[in-house]
């Protein structure tokens, strides 16, 4: 497992709580910067995912 998986996982965690804080609050502009927080987490566990396949790490 590379760092870009980590640091992926922390991204996801930091824009479901955003996106939650928005929902609570009825803030629409935090909410939407969870989900794209969200999403670039999801897609730097991709990227760490290709990187240690191609490694042959898996």
């Amino acid at each position: 497992m590379n760092t870009d998986r980590i640091t992926g996982a922390g991204k996801e965690l930091k824009g479901e709580v955003k996106k939650q804080t928005g929902d609570l609050t009825g803030n629409q502009e935090l909410k939407d910067e969870g989900r794209a927080d969200k999403a670039e987490g999801k897609m730097d566990k991709v990227v760490g995912k290709v990187k240690d396949i191609l490694r042959g790490d898996k």
